[in-house]
């Protein structure tokens, strides 16, 4: 059996780096939207270009009242997070992984010996650490993508996985970057995990 680690977050909370870090330290498989994004468009010979299109977006009529689950008709939309379901899958049934976003904790929420957080930060932490990635935006626009990026996660979250994004009840451990700092959070999730790891 497999250590896994999944970490969701709220943009601009320093998941990503939070994510990278513990893997590294710890020796763990990371994988992020890349790496899921490259193994899904290779086993499900679904385009690349069809992949960008579709990414973290649910289907126009959702919210509406019509079933978009036609076993003879899957929307694209569908068969794309099916194939970054089984992805993720497989990534966790070959190694120590630690894998950020894609609502791995869901897909993942039967395996043993897997630890599910959620990273949170206050607005100006997000804002300053989106400063430093955008520099070439205002702030008004990042605050817009902060907005905008939030809005379509609990969406597609809410959508593919019937759960509520960032609600405790689907994580182990919820941590709030701009108050812990990113160290403190790094070495918690990795406290946790030793201590709970596969003998």
């Amino acid at each position: 059996m497999k250590n896994i680690i999944t970490i969701s977050r709220q943009f601009g909370a320093g998941g990503g780096q939070i994510g990278r870090a513990v893997a590294e330290r710890l020796g763990y498989y990371y994988c992020d939207k890349d790496v899921i994004i490259r193994s899904a468009v290779e086993a499900s010979g679904i385009s690349p270009s069809d992949f960008r299109i579709y990414d973290e977006k649910v289907p126009f009529s959702f919210g509406f009242g019509q079933s978009l689950f036609d076993f003879y008709n899957k929307p694209l939309n569908e068969s794309l997070f099916e194939a970054q379901k089984e992805a993720i899958r497989k990534v966790a049934e070959k190694r120590n992984c630690v894998i950020v976003g894609r609502n791995a904790n869901v897909v993942l929420k039967d395996f043993d010996h897997s630890l599910h957080v959620f990273i949170s930060a206050s607005q100006y932490f997000r804002l300053e650490n989106l400063k430093k990635k955008m520099p070439d935006q205002s702030e008004e626009k990042i605050l817009e993508k902060m907005r905008s990026v939030d809005k379509t996660r609990k969406k597609y979250c809410t959508f593919y996985t019937n759960t509520v994004f960032g609600d405790v009840e689907y994580y182990d451990l919820s941590l709030k970057s701009s108050s812990l700092g990113i160290d403190t959070c790094i070495d918690i999730i990795c406290d946790i995990a030793l201590s709970h790891s596969v003998t």
